[in-house]
């Protein structure tokens, strides 16, 4: 993915802010407790932080939490959930928080769309010596055989190589890292998978898809055809052709230290 297109999709997100708020998952507790194990102190920054669904299990897990976010649809969603929360709009590449502020920062399903040349010496700015920087990414369990199925069904636009524990390690496993010569301002990542599902039925599953990025800037035509596509495999599936069911997922986590 070229830079145009990468800021196309990662900016496609604040037409489908509600959708978003409703469809998308929370993170596995367990994930989100390994990610922040090495910080040296509980002040957390949710970069990135969308709609709050991180947000929202590090207030839950009692960290000191500050969320920053660039789009004004998904920040106006994530006050209207946690208004207790302090939520600045600010990005990666600019976050509005002083020096050596946070013990640690997390990123859900968002240090991909970071331009970590820029986000890099940003985010070692405004981490306490020591500290932590972890992303984290929802991934369908295509170990079952039905996820599997779902994946080739719906396309790689929907369901890519990130969102499928077969593949999401070596696609995460430098995106800490520059995509220039710039120097790496933290050392050796470490990865690690928790379980994780999410209450689904089949007409919230498509919902939930539809708000994936690479959906959200398809053509209308192919989205809808997308779409229908999904639907018509759950609806043929025994697993989720009746009532609510559980999908199977994984919480994966990418965490380092800042030197």
């Amino acid at each position: 993915m070229d830079q145009d297109e990468r800021l196309l999709h990662a900016s496609s997100f604040g037409a489908a802010a509600v959708a978003y708020a409703e469809h998308r998952p929370d993170y596995a507790h367990a994930a989100v407790r390994w990610a922040l194990e090495s910080a040296p102190g509980p002040r957390v920054l949710d970069l990135g932080a969308g709609t709050g669904k991180l947000t929202a299990t590090l207030v839950a897990l009692g960290a000191e939490v500050v969320a920053v976010e660039p789009d004004p649809a998904m920040l106006t969603e994530l006050r209207r959930s946690l208004p207790d929360v302090r939520a600045l709009s600010g990005s990666a590449e600019a976050i509005p928080l002083p020096d050596a502020s946070v013990d640690a920062v997390l990123a859900g399903n968002a240090m991909h769309w970071f331009d970590m040349a820029v986000a890099g010496p940003e985010i070692a700015r405004v981490l306490a010596p020591g500290g932590t920087l972890a992303g984290l990414w929802n991934v369908m369990d295509d170990r079952v055989e039905w996820v599997a199925g779902l994946a080739r069904v719906s396309g790689s636009a929907a369901i890519g190589p990130r969102d499928t524990p077969t593949s999401w390690r070596a696609e995460t496993a430098d995106a800490h890292l520059p995509k220039t010569g710039v120097a790496a301002r933290f050392g050796s990542p470490e990865q690690a998978e928790f379980p994780h599902g999410q209450r689904r039925t089949a007409d919230s599953l498509v919902a939930t898809i539809a708000t994936r990025a690479g959906v959200l800037v398809m053509p209308e035509q192919e989205q809808e055809a997308t779409l229908s596509r999904i639907r018509a495999f759950l609806a043929s599936r025994p697993e989720t052709a009746r009532g609510a069911f559980t999908l199977p997922m994984l919480t994966g986590v990418l965490r380092v230290q800042r030197l």
